[in-house]
């Protein structure tokens, strides 16, 4: 597979650039984002592809529409961030373009990108702004900051494009990892993803960790990435059932991730947040009939902690920026789904009122 005809320039420096998606049951979503992979501006002289055990025709379709792809068996289904690590272990070039098999990038995406890498020093990963390709005129993924909470307050959720705020580059602190630019080698000496989460927070996780070492992470507002249908299962935009395997991860991911990154000050000072906002996702959880999942996440992240305790002395190790600097208080994102009614906005805006106002004072004391 090779984009159009051009020289380095177009990379901007960056020298040539590795593609490695990930795939699980992508049977659907692989023929237009690899048609839309070849269409990429810039110099691309790798393409990887890293199966997660696919039940389906995945790879029947990629031996069809490009059977030059290097396929990687990644043995067992171990979820998007394991996948993730195996593409950038197994990438010959320092700057990867990862990509989930449900994105369609334009032809302009990378060639953005790595001017926007190549203006910032110090960035690490720049992404694209994610749209819906059903509704390619609303904002999907466009970056975000860090909740105090445990959870990303994105930029510009389900906003119609022409009320998006922020344009050209944007410096922001967490990326979504639909379709990323990565610094493969500065990852690898950060640790990658970290797999235990599976799915759900892994890129937050690794986002956290690269901006408390101060590293830059940039959204380019107008690179845009077609956003299809999501994970099956867990992905959730409409409808009256919220998936109970996403309530189980959430339910132990973010213990994960607080446990891990947080210092335990901050911990201390954001405890009433953090009590406030369990109860409610503990109710939310008994309402839509998985409270068993909350149980389940809460148990397996005790099972874990003796590997969440020893990362967590790592993490703390080497960090150069402070919870102050990175937490903010809100506002509280969630899935417009979940907002249908009054009575649920008046609810949620009455939360992420309440959460701000704890972290305003919680702020106060933390370091």
């Amino acid at each position: 597979m090779t984009g159009a005809p051009v020289t380095d320039s177009v990379n901007a420096g960056l020298g040539p650039v590795s593609v490695v998606i990930c795939n699980y049951n992508g049977a659907d979503h692989l023929p237009p984002c690899l048609a839309a992979l070849a269409q990429l501006e810039g110099v691309i002289d790798e393409w990887i592809l890293v199966d997660n055990q696919s039940t389906d025709a995945s790879l029947e379709v990629l031996a069809e529409h490009a059977p030059h792809i290097r396929v990687i068996d990644a043995g067992s289904n171990g979820g998007p961030a394991r996948a993730r690590n195996i593409g950038f272990a197994a990438a010959k070039n320092r700057w990867v373009l990862s990509i989930d098999n449900d994105a369609v990038l334009e032809p302009d995406v990378l060639a953005k990108l790595a001017a926007a890498v190549a203006a910032n020093p110090g960035t690490v990963i720049a992404q694209p702004r994610s749209v819906f390709e059903h509704d390619p005129d609303r904002v999907h993924y466009d970056g975000g900051y860090f909740h105090a909470a445990g959870l990303i307050v994105l930029r510009n959720f389900y906003t119609p494009r022409a009320e998006a705020v922020g344009e050209g580059v944007v410096e922001v602190d967490c990326a979504i990892a639909v379709a990323l630019l990565i610094d493969r080698d500065r990852l690898a000496a950060l640790g990658n993803y970290d797999e235990r989460y599976f799915i759900l927070f892994e890129d937050l996780d690794l986002s956290y960790r690269l901006r408390a070492q101060g590293d830059r992470i940039l959204s380019v507002e107008d690179a845009i990435c077609h956003h299809r249908a999501g994970t099956p299962g867990v992905s959730f935009r409409e409808g009256p059932n919220y998936p109970g395997s996403r309530v189980f991860y959430h339910s132990r991911n973010r213990w994960m991730f607080l446990a891990k990154n947080y210092r335990a000050r901050t911990l201390f000072c954001a405890s009433p947040l953090l009590v406030c906002y369990e109860l409610v996702w503990l109710l939310f959880a008994a309402a839509s009939g998985n409270a068993d999942g909350w149980l389940r996440g809460k148990r397996e992240f005790f099972m874990g902690w003796p590997e969440t305790s020893k990362l967590r002395a790592e993490t703390q190790a080497v960090r150069r920026v402070g919870d102050k600097a990175l937490l903010i208080g809100g506002p509280l994102t969630t899935t417009p789904a979940l907002g249908k009614t009054v009575v649920h906005r008046m609810m949620i805006g009455a939360l992420s009122g309440v959460l701000r106002g704890l972290w305003w004072v919680g702020r106060v004391f933390v370091g």
